[in-house]
């Protein structure tokens, strides 16, 4: 429905100044266009507002009745844009983001802190799901960006790279590989060994790295989440390879992390969202403080 807004605000102009020639002074116009808005509003309401004469103008009853909830409607219009105004250059707001799980474990702790420190108010809602599920997420919008995995995406989808996670091997303080300062991937089979499953982001990359390096590990467990398979390990049910930002510092202190070698194997995570939105200012601040930290690691690498 088509809304006469200049025309109500003519409307209480004329009331308040009880001419027309005062009322178009006031808003900046001539009497000509102040005259057409009410002409609109009137023809768009069907009734009559304001009765003129060559020597006064007066409200008829129903402009009378009209006038307080026309003051009222551009009274809440002006109070809910001012809102919207500096809402946007204070950067409030609630955002919602998507993230694969082992980012949230290591990686979002350190940033959540840093944007709630510049933006008390703000609330962040964090979905952490498979890489499939935050690249789906953000397509249908119910993120207003993601952190996923480096790789094909939909075409409606920018990414912008973030950091890198290198793999790592995860073992307890009492294991056998526990003293060595690396490790090579063919030191691996061996040892019970627990591996990404087959719904996991990371298992492809695993696969085709070690492949071209004909290197072939078999699993005795399969995990579709990192943390999982950190758990298994801290009850002593075997070694797991995970992305090194899967292990929070001192949650397992029994647990050591190892680098693999020969190759290292890494995945790259990015920033994802859609091609066209425009983010919100209070999740634009938290998306640019992510590209600011990855701008700065990068500088120390």
């Amino acid at each position: 429905m088509k809304i006469e807004t200049l025309g109500v605000q003519a409307f209480i102009a004329i009331a308040e100044r009880g001419s027309f020639s005062r009322a178009a002074h006031e808003l900046h116009i001539t009497q000509t266009a102040l005259s057409r808005r009410m002409q609109n509003l009137e023809a768009f309401l069907g009734v009559k507002l304001v009765e003129r004469t060559t020597r006064s103008v007066a409200l008829t009853a129903i402009g009378q009745s009209f006038l307080p909830q026309a003051q009222r409607l551009l009274l809440d219009l002006g109070m809910a844009l001012t809102e919207i105004r500096e809402t946007g250059k204070s950067l409030r707001g609630d955002v919602t983001i998507a993230c694969v799980p082992t980012v949230g474990v290591h990686y979002l702790p350190h940033i959540v802190q840093q944007y709630a420190a510049l933006y008390p108010d703000n609330r962040i809602k964090i979905l952490d799901h498979a890489s499939s599920g935050v690249a789906a997420a953000v397509l249908q919008r119910a993120a207003e960006f993601g952190i996923n995995m480096q790789g094909a995406h939909d075409a409606q989808l920018t990414s912008v790279p973030l950091l890198r996670d290198q793999f790592v091997l995860v073992c307890r303080n009492d294991h056998p590989l526990a003293g060595k300062k690396r490790i090579a991937w063919k030191q691996l089979a061996p040892h019970a060994l627990i591996l990404a499953g087959a719904e996991s982001g990371n298992r492809p990359l695993l696969d085709v790295t070690l492949e071209e390096h004909e290197i072939r590990l078999r699993s005795f467990y399969e995990v579709q989440r990192s943390s999982t398979a950190v758990g298994m390990v801290a009850e002593g049910v075997g070694v797991a390879v995970v992305p090194g930002l899967a292990v929070q510092k001192g949650a397992y202190p029994r647990l050591k992390v190892v680098p693999l070698v020969e190759p290292v194997v890494s995945r790259t995570l990015v920033l994802l969202s859609r091609t066209k939105a425009h983010l919100t200012p209070a999740a634009q601040a938290l998306y640019d403080l992510m590209r600011k930290q990855a701008t700065v690691r990068q500088g120390r690498s």
